[in-house]
């Protein structure tokens, strides 16, 4: 339940998590803090295990043949993409670079998928190289893929074709009816140069029944394919699986009473930017619920529907595999009183949050862990600010109501920050060293293992 202050400034709890629970009781935070002298991340790969498994067991209780990639783009970090190798998942790539981490890291070429709009001719190369499934953005970039292939001809190009989604005729990514009916009959030209394997899309947002639709609607483009001769066996509907950072009371009364006043100088966002932390069905759940909806004129659930006509679905989440995978650290360094409340600067900047990328900001509370254990209760409003020279520089403009004043050398601990926040915005600006990756192994001892991360760049 959300908890109200007696100044009544809303909160926003994150959902409990034993294996970040289990760190801060350990004691090795502070010395972690001490040891790098500046903010750092830590990951909980078994989170990550734990959501893998969770997506393949939805899948074979809906006896829908599927296979997860991570989306690598949501979180640097090596242990992520050796924990996919582990476990025979897949990973979906943009760039060279994150196609060499993810062979570097043990994931084998067949289970890369490469995304992204006009792809770089090294990047495409090293993936028909490699054997990579490549989600053709366009028809040049396909013409090229099959000049890669027919020049080679050491295996045939993987690929899959992708559909603007006419709810989004703007997007700048993928092609029209008329561009795949075109991108179809050169695949046929191709021969066995190039396998293409299916279609692709990708929506924004996160409602359920217009990717059932799209979905269906891929189905029946394989079917079609398939009479002129293609494979056409698969379908990939990108990410787009929500998660939770908090429980549904919380999130609405916070919806409802967060006001200007709750922030450090009067700063407004619209709440239709903020992402939504919580969602009713989420991860996996949201799977399951997505492949029991009913595409629309088809009569039947989205799983019906890819068993009947035999295809396989491939999903590229990143938030969703990252749900409690990691936390965020920082040290106060100084605390400033202001009408009411403090203002409190951390020695790290807010583009290790990096929410701000949407107008928003990172909303779940903080946890603050005090030096002093016996600093005395009640509440303390403050804000957190960043250790540049930026006015537009706060990782919470929101006033928190912390249970204890913020004192420096007290650490703040940022909840479930795995997924896109540690370092989709980062930038060593002012010479600031970029916050190191801690792989904790093992929580479940008294002093849990640690390591850092094997990121090769």
């Amino acid at each position: 339940m959300a908890v109200t202050t007696t100044d009544a400034r809303p909160t926003l709890p994150a959902l409990p998590d034993p294996a970040t629970d289990a760190v801060v009781a350990s004691g090795l935070l502070p010395e972690l803090a001490y040891a790098f002298g500046g903010p750092f991340h830590f990951l909980l790969p078994d989170a990550f295990d734990a959501n893998v498994h969770g997506m393949r067991e939805v899948l074979a209780a809906a006896g829908v043949d599927g296979f997860v990639y991570f989306a690598k783009k949501a979180n640097k970090a090596a242990v992520f993409a050796e924990r996919a190798a582990a476990l025979g998942a897949g990973v979906d790539v943009a760039s060279a670079g994150e196609l060499r981490e993810a062979l570097g890291h043990g994931v084998r070429g067949e289970h890369l998928v490469v995304t992204g709009p006009a792809k770089d001719p090294r990047l495409l190369c090293l993936a028909v190289q490699h054997g990579a499934l490549v989600a053709v953005d366009a028809l040049d970039e396909l013409d090229a893929v099959i000049t890669i292939a027919l020049s080679g001809r050491v295996r045939p190009a993987r690929v899959l074709l992708r559909v603007l989604p006419p709810a989004q005729p703007h997007s700048r990514f993928g092609m029209t009816e008329q561009e795949l009916t075109t991108a179809v009959a050169r695949c046929v030209r191709a021969g066995d140069a190039l396998r293409m394997e299916g279609f692709s899309f990708h929506l924004s947002g996160y409602a359920l029944q217009p990717r059932a639709d799209r979905a269906a609607h891929l189905a029946a483009l394989c079917l079609a394919a398939r009479v002129k001769g293609l494979e056409a066996g698969r379908i990939s509907i990108g990410g787009g699986l929500p998660i939770s950072y908090t429980d549904a009371d919380s999130w609405h009364t916070f919806l409802a009473t967060q006001r200007p006043a709750d922030y450090h100088a009067g700063k407004t966002f619209r709440t239709e930017d903020f992402y939504p932390y919580h969602s009713p069905l989420a991860g996996a759940q949201a799977l399951a619920a997505l492949l029991a909806t009913r595409p629309e004129n088809t009569g039947s659930t989205l799983a019906d529907v890819l068993r009947d006509a035999g295809v396989e679905l491939l999903l590229e989440p990143g938030r969703a595999l990252l749900d409690r995978a990691g936390a965020t650290v920082f040290t106060v360094q100084g605390v400033k009183d202001r009408d009411g409340y403090q203002l409190v600067t951390v020695d790290g900047t807010s583009l290790s949050l990096s929410e701000q990328w949407f107008n928003s900001e990172y909303l779940p509370d903080p946890l603050l862990i005090p030096q002093d254990a016996d600093a005395p209760a009640g509440t303390f409003p403050a804000s957190v600010g960043a250790a540049t020279c930026l006015e537009s520089d706060m990782l919470t403009w929101r006033k928190i109501p912390f249970p204890r004043r913020p004192r420096p050398g007290d650490l703040l601990l940022y909840p479930n920050t795995a997924g896109y926040q540690m370092d989709s915005n980062e930038s060593p600006f002012h010479d600031l060293p970029l916050p190191p990756k801690v792989v904790i192994d093992r929580t479940d001892r008294p002093r849990p293992r640690w390591r850092l991360d094997r990121h090769f760049t």
